[in-house]
């Protein structure tokens, strides 16, 4: 099967691979080994997010179903971790996160699925474009999570710094939310532009 290719085998691979993640964060006050089972998880995953994209550039094997899968991978990663990582279990492992971050996490997803549904709405048309604001809040959130699993381990000058990446994820992902639905509203304008023009007088 041609949609089968090894591109969408690692990002299928790194969704089915959420499910012993998000086990493992939900028995972080539990199991004794379970934060650094779950950080090896996170590192694995992570890293296939890099290679299944690269694997699809290399071998020219890019699909839509790829460029659909890929970004559904980073959300369930990215939202089952920062969720549970703001919850009861995180908190009495000592690897807890404010629960204003999921929020805002959350909230520019949900901003953004809104924002695209708005544009196919008044044009007729899917706009999905990635942008480099949003991959480099993806990669700086996936760096908050693994920096907030491993911080029990580090000195506790180290530790106290942690907090800075939360917020520099969480600005960005405010800037990232804006800067799509600034870049959504400009293709629909330019959209409705083209079909005057087009129209006849």
């Amino acid at each position: 099967m041609k949609w089968l290719n090894w591109p969408n085998r690692f990002t299928i691979a790194r969704i089915l691979f959420v499910a012993p993640l998000v086990i493992c964060l939900l028995n972080l006050g539990e199991w004794e080994h379970a934060r650094h089972v779950a950080l090896g998880l996170f590192c694995a995953v992570s890293l296939t997010d890099a290679l299944d994209g690269y694997l699809a550039r290399r071998l020219g094997e890019e699909t839509p179903l790829g460029r659909f899968l890929d970004p559904v991978a980073d959300k369930l990663l990215i939202t089952s971790c920062v969720i549970l990582l703001a919850t009861g279990p995180a908190e009495a492992a000592g690897v807890d996160i404010p629960n204003w971050v999921p929020v805002i996490a959350i909230g520019k997803d949900l901003l953004i699925i809104l924002g695209f549904g708005l544009v196919y709405l008044t044009t007729g048309q899917f706009f999905v474009e990635p942008r480099p604001l949003g991959k480099t809040c993806t990669l700086l959130q996936l760096f908050m999570i693994a920096v907030v699993l491993v911080s029990p381990d580090l000195p506790p000058r180290l530790r106290e710094a942690s907090p800075l990446f939360w917020w520099a994820a969480s600005g960005l992902a405010i800037a990232a939310a804006v800067d799509y639905l600034v870049v959504g509203n400009r293709f629909a304008r330019q959209h409705h532009a083209d079909q005057e023009k087009s129209s006849p007088s």
